[in-house]
């Protein structure tokens, strides 16, 4: 039987995520049985405002000082409400470009906003009122997949992987392959498709770790040096001159020495290395540590990839991917050459979660988080009132 399981009845999902980089809502449509991926839907981003940005990046900074099952501050919680009802906007405005009603949907898969991710001392927390979003939408909601995983001694990251073989054995290109995601932190499924003993299937096998930092660093700099969120296509770090020295500091952090499975919060490695250069050999000293992380996390691998297949929003920026053409060996491409969609991918497969919550099947497994054994999660809310459409 495929790692994956056995199939089921497909359902019409909807996937949610607001990643580390705080740049919005990503919403996505799939129809999945948990297994299979049958049909690709539309997809969108509700950007967040400057405003929302720079209270998530308080609610981040109030979480640090918070601990498990302690007083949640009402801060934080009116962050909640806020975000949960802008995650329902952002179905809103998917239904509308699809002309669907909600009770078209059968499901939705919500990631919610990661504040803090400690999982050596149990905890992992991502806001998001399941509840509330249910209430509001009218379709049942999945959320919290990362906590059973963080209790059943998994790092509770990265579960996109399963995602990424479902997507591949659609279409396999190459034996063995790596799907670098590069958000505010950037995190790697390493996936081999080996002949099983009959020789006539393929059994995936998932490794899955953060490399590094990803956009965070970068994305900081560039506020506090240029007032912009990014650094737009790499201007910034194309225009200075990268600080050896630096680099290989940063790379003396045990982290990356350390076996897979691994994971780091978003504020784990923070610009201060850096500080006094000018803006643009910051930029390029931030964008080569980056490069390096993703380099040095080859040595994990059990065996080379044939391939790196690229998402998430470092991709759009041509100076990562050209340094990265430089330094990897093989073939280094965005993921829309396999027919799949970088901005989407990690809402997509929250929606293909949000089935195998439901039919309880495995969300991570051993290679992937380094859970004993493989282990479901999520918790199901269903809806109290009628949807907000028809």
């Amino acid at each position: 039987m495929s790692v994956l399981g056995t199939n089921g009845d497909v359902k019409c999902v909807i996937g949610l995520m607001s990643g580390t980089s705080m740049d919005g809502v990503d919403a996505a449509m799939i129809y999945t049985d948990g297994v299979r991926i049958t049909r690709i839907g539309p997809s969108l981003t509700l950007p967040y405002t400057d405003d929302v940005r720079a209270r998530i990046k308080d609610g981040l900074q109030l979480a640090s000082g918070c601990s498990q099952g302690g007083t949640v501050p009402a801060q934080i919680l009116d962050l909640e409400r806020e975000l949960t009802d802008w995650h329902g906007h952002a179905i809103e405005e998917l239904l509308a470009v699809t002309g669907q009603k909600a009770s078209t949907v059968d499901l939705v898969g919500f990631h919610g906003q990661t504040l803090t991710h400690r999982p050596e001392g149990g905890w992992t927390w991502q806001i998001g009122d399941g509840g509330r979003l249910a209430g509001f939408t009218g379709i049942p909601v999945v959320n919290d997949f990362r906590t059973a995983d963080v209790k059943a001694g998994g790092e509770g990251a990265p579960l996109v992987s399963l995602y990424h073989a479902a997507l591949l054995e659609r279409e396999r290109r190459h034996e063995t392959v790596a799907i670098l995601n590069i958000g505010g932190v950037a995190n790697v499924s390493w996936i081999s498709f080996a002949p099983n003993e009959d020789s006539k299937a393929a059994v995936p096998e998932f490794m899955a770790f953060d490399t590094g930092p990803g956009n965070a660093m970068l994305d900081d700099w560039a506020m506090i040096h240029i007032g912009q969120p990014v650094d737009k296509d790499g201007n910034l770090a194309a225009r200075g001159i990268s600080h050896e020295d630096m680099v290989m500091g940063m790379m003396a952090s045990p982290y990356f020495d350390e076996k897979p499975p691994k994971t780091l919060d978003r504020d784990d490695f923070t610009i201060q290395s850096v500080r006094g250069l000018s803006a643009e050999d910051g930029a390029a000293t931030l964008t080569d540590f980056m490069v390096e992380t993703i380099v040095s996390a080859q040595s994990h691998f059990p065996k080379p990839p044939e391939a790196w297949y690229i998402c998430g929003g470092g991709r759009h920026n041509p100076t990562i991917m050209r340094r990265l053409r430089r330094r990897l060996p093989v073939l280094v491409d965005p993921v829309e050459v396999l027919g799949w969609r970088g901005d989407a991918l990690e809402a997509e497969a929250f929606a293909f979660l949000a089935v195998r919550s439901v039919r309880g099947l495995p969300l991570s497994l051993p290679g992937t988080t380094g859970c004993k054994t493989p282990t479901t999660g999520g918790v199901l809310h269903r809806p109290t009132r009628s949807p907000f459409r028809g």
